[in-house]
């Protein structure tokens, strides 16, 4: 996947992107001596055993073993693929990648560029009104009103859009901002002046404001006397809006969100996944809501591992990027039909992608919202720890809603129920909940199945996912080193004058770990052929990541191994000795294991035999050998 970008473009990338930078954005760091700790994002823990090596631009936890350089940090923090981890931060370093070299995508990438700067301008001109302005009042009452507190408002960024025909606008020229871009924005809406503006219409689909190509365009803000809330990409760039209206006409939308532009996509976008990605990493699950006040309320009351779909159905789309963070998924819609239906309809997408699916019920009147600003946020995860299966909860909704005690009622929840759970392809959940439909309904199992089996609705097929690639792939137990093997390889990080002795005397025969072996390989080939290029270089070279923290491991940790095999830290006042003190117990380890073979192949062997004498020879040499020093290897070995 690499091959898709040049080495050359690979190390502009990463040289533009300090690793403290990059992992301070994401961690709380500390200074350490001349090293950064933080508590590891990676596993739970309450002391930092996460460090990060500046000089070096590597970093290393010594509690779970992950290490690497910026790009694997990005990969495994972001839970994307390297490819993904490389454009993200060519993005954010403003370096265009190869296939990115053609003038329509060099158009395409400088007019997203705009629009990204655009959004974030806009954005921080509506959180100002919102916060000093007289035209953010109503807004401020209105979030006073819910509940929403300060920290909310500033770490989502809630603005206030004026209640103007061309605030907007006027703050577009004065920035000197081309109309038809900040249009292209989905900011303001462009029409000919013959053609009055329909609200409504025109902030809803945009192509409804028809032009005339001979009269002049008028152009007027979409968004108008609305609480702002900035719509982010998982890198937490803002894309979009979605605004509230707060007062005005009943038919006015409730909401209105902005249309599809070159940097929003509605079917790919969930509203504060950039902030609740890595609570849905450690929780296991995501809970999806439907609204953003829903999230807010939540996310700031300490459940975390949730998101929203922003202005849409939930989509097949949205179930791969869920996928990407969990297995399963936490249904939590408002307790109205309009919130129970949406919840049945999203089934299909999530079965799909291979999702387990679960469903809590906020007790009416209460949307996730008020459930949370009554009870607290304590009561509102029990209520998602309790939450039943989504064909139990189907069932339940099947029963309440149709009269099950009538022919017509029974025969609904049938054809439903057998709808539903033929689309896992699963014959025991088909078997099971056949038995619990007969239970419900009074009828036997046997003419329940026998229904089930008529006109089955076939299996839903999986959706391949488009960004999985193989770095998702199951990881291997990493095999522990001996702490002989462990010590030479931090020794052999340190000069090229150490590289250069294991090179001549080390046989990698004899270390036993196969990472080990082939570290130790790369680095021998790369001194050899003078190809070192750093740290960071190499552990790509290694294209493994059971390697590459092993790598960090031994370069980030601080002791070596003392002639009772025990660790300690200190000073290392003669490391050359220390090699090869440690290369001898190595040797002698890999002899003597050698020895004990032959022995047992000896007492096989028929007494007398040429076969018999050759291995007593062999034995001999190999004895005579284990008493003397280490001597040059011939030929030298790869």
């Amino acid at each position: 996947m690499a091959g898709l970008i040049s080495p050359a473009t690979l190390e502009q990338i990463r040289a533009a992107s300090d690793i403290v930078d990059i992992i301070g954005g994401y961690l709380p760091l500390k200074r350490a001596g001349a090293n950064f700790t933080a508590l590891c994002p990676f596993h739970k823990e309450k002391s930092p055993s996460f460090n990060v090596n500046p000089h070096k631009q590597i970093f290393h936890c010594f509690g779970c073993h992950k290490g690497g350089d910026v790009f694997t940090f990005v990969k495994d923090y972001e839970n994307i693929g390297f490819m993904d981890a490389v454009r993200r931060l060519a993005e954010r370093a403003k370096i265009p990648l190869e296939f990115e070299n053609s003038p329509g995508e060099q158009q395409s990438r400088h007019l997203k560029d705009q629009l990204l700067e655009i959004h974030d301008k806009i954005a921080q001109r509506w959180q100002n009104i919102l916060a000093n302005e007289a035209a953010g009042q109503l807004a401020r009452d209105y979030l006073k009103k819910r509940g929403v507190s300060a920290d909310a408002i500033k770490l989502f960024r809630i603005g206030a859009a004026p209640e103007l025909w061309d605030d907007t606008v006027n703050w577009a020229k004065s920035k000197n901002y081309d109309l038809d871009l900040v249009e292209k924005a989905g900011l303001i809406i462009g029409k000919s002046v013959d053609a009055p503006p329909n609200e409504t219409a025109a902030a809803e689909n945009p192509q409804s404001a028809i032009r005339n190509p001979q009269s002049p365009i008028r152009y007027y803000d979409r968004f108008r006397g609305r609480l702002m809330f900035p719509i982010c990409d998982e890198q937490g760039r803002v894309v979009g809006f979605s605004g509230r209206i707060l007062s005005g006409d009943e038919k006015t939308a409730k909401y209105v969100n902005s249309p599809e532009t070159p940097i929003f996509t509605k079917s790919k976008i969930f509203f504060g996944l950039d902030k609740s990605k890595r609570a849905i990493l450690d929780a296991g699950f995501a809970i999806i809501c439907e609204g953003q006040l829903d999230l807010i309320a939540c996310f700031t009351n300490g459940v975390q591992n949730i998101v929203a779909p922003q202005g849409t159905a939930f989509t097949d789309q949205h179930a791969r990027i869920i996928k990407r963070y969990a297995n399963e998924v936490v249904l939590c819609f408002d307790s109205d039909n309009a919130g129970q239906n949406a919840i049945v309809r999203s089934l299909d997408h999530l079965l799909a992608s291979g999702l387990a699916v679960r469903v809590a019920v906020v007790p009416a009147p209460h949307d996730p919202d008020s459930f949370v600003k009554q009870f607290g946020g304590e009561k509102f995860r029990e209520l998602v720890q309790n939450a039943e299966g989504f064909f139990d909860y189907y069932l339940n909704r099947l029963c309440a809603t149709n009269e099950i005690n009538s022919d017509k009622g029974r025969l609904v929840v049938l054809k439903s129920m057998a709808e539903a759970v033929h689309k896992t392809g699963n014959g025991v959940l088909i078997d099971t909940y056949a038995q619990k439909t007969a239970l419900r309904l009074g009828v036997s199992p046997e003419a329940v199945r026998a229904e089930f089996k008529k006109n089955p609705t076939p299996q839903i097929a999986p959706v391949a996912d488009e960004d999985e690639s193989f770095e998702n792939a199951e990881e291997t137990k990493i095999q522990e080193p001996s702490r002989d093997e462990f010590g030479i390889l931090q020794l052999v990080f340190r000069t090229d004058e150490f590289v250069a002795w294991v090179s001549d005397y080390l046989d990698l025969n004899w270390f036993k770990n196969a990472s080990v072996r082939k570290i130790l390989s790369n680095r021998i080939l790369q001194y050899r052929e003078n190809s070192w290029r750093g740290l960071p270089q190499f552990l790509e070279s290694l294209n493994d990541e059971n390697s590459q923290a092993l790598v960090t491991r031994a370069v980030s940790s601080n002791y070596l191994i003392d002639a009772k095999d025990q660790p300690r830290e200190r000073a290392l006042p003669k490391p050359f000795e220390d090699l090869q003190g440690l290369a001898m117990r190595v040797r002698k380890l890999h002899m003597e294991s050698e020895l004990r073979k032959l022995e047992s192949l000896r007492s096989t062997l028929e007494p007398g035999s040429a076969e018999q004498i050759e291995i007593v020879h062999r034995l001999q040499n190999l004895k005579a050998l284990l008493k003397q020093p280490l001597q040059p290897l011939q030929p030298l070995q790869n």
